[in-house]
């Protein structure tokens, strides 16, 4: 293959391997209904944070006291909300901290240990690892892992790559540092095993969707076209919409957040509205690494 040819001139076997590459196995789903999860909840909910704090300005070279200032917010304000409304409802989270926010503050990551919350890695910088050569991507990764382990007492499981994208490598890497599962792709929205070019890899992907972070709909860059597009209100009725298609099906509601941009007052309302509508059903409420756990023996 011509490396100028153009998509559509691609014979079949190139665009067959760019998608086979990395695919979607097994729905991990009992297909039981009333047995699929722990006493008989009728749907599983999984509330999680990106802490990227001051990152995505660094990773940028955006090094300004206020992209800064903007970044710290997630943490000096936002974060000690957030464990307070997640305490309050009983509701464990998973956070998933690039490494620098992490040695930048060492006692956040014990602290949401401490709170019976699960820690999972999101990069070391949060990097654009599709951009980088193998060896980057994975001493990244690997070096991310032992700061979070060292912090937390326990090696992270799970791992959700920075803004949510793989390299032609990520899997590989994956399963070479030992993780048993990944959130941060899109092609179901139950948990289902990973498939590296139709081979089974044994990891468990806890899938994600835009239509469930916070960042999309309520974003700003004052230099930029990027703009909130609804009021956190409306946002509410999304997600709550999101919610009641699990529930009618059995599945799986799970929420990214990110301290800087939801721990504003008319924001985490909007967290502490949902948890509250959830509540009235029947749910389990886990972290990423319990329904992990959970589904694994489906593989």
């Amino acid at each position: 293959m011509s490396v100028n040819q153009e998509p559509w001139q691609w014979p079949e076997p190139v665009w067959r391997g760019h998608i086979n590459r990395v695919r979607a196995g097994r729905r991990l789903v009992a297909e039981v209904p009333e047995e699929r999860w722990p006493g008989g909840a009728e749907a599983a909910v999984l509330i999680s944070f990106d802490s990227d704090h001051e990152t995505p300005f660094l990773r940028d070279g955006n090094v300004t006291p206020a992209a800064m200032g903007m970044g710290e917010y997630g943490a000096r304000v936002a974060v000690p909300r957030i464990l307070a409304l997640l305490e309050r409802h009983a509701v464990p989270a998973s956070f998933f901290i690039p490494a620098v926010c992490a040695l930048q503050r060492p006692d956040e990551v014990p602290g949401y240990v401490e709170r019976g919350h699960e820690v999972g890695v999101h990069g070391w910088i949060h990097e654009r690892n599709s951009l980088l050569p193998r060896e980057a991507e994975r001493d990244l990764l690997a070096r991310a892992a032992d700061v979070l382990e060292m912090q937390a007492g326990v090696r992270p499981v799970g791992i959700r790559t920075p803004s949510w994208d793989f390299s032609p490598h990520t899997l590989d890497i994956i399963r070479e540092l030992g993780f048993h599962y990944d959130s941060s792709l899109m092609a179901d929205d139950e948990p289902y095993e990973l498939l590296a070019e139709g081979e089974q890899t044994g990891i468990i992907e806890i899938p994600v969707e835009w239509i469930r972070d916070d960042a999309p709909f309520l974003m700003m860059d004052r230099f930029g076209g990027l703009r909130p597009t609804y009021t956190p209100r409306e946002l509410l009725q999304v997600w709550k919409d999101e919610f009641d298609g699990a529930l009618a099906e059995g599945g799986v509601f799970n929420l990214t957040l990110h301290p800087h941009i939801i721990g504003h007052r008319s924001r985490l309302f909007v967290l502490d509205e949902l948890l509250s509508y959830i509540s009235q059903h029947r749910v389990w409420y886990a972290t990423h690494a319990q329904l992990a756990s959970h589904v694994a023996p489906l593989i």
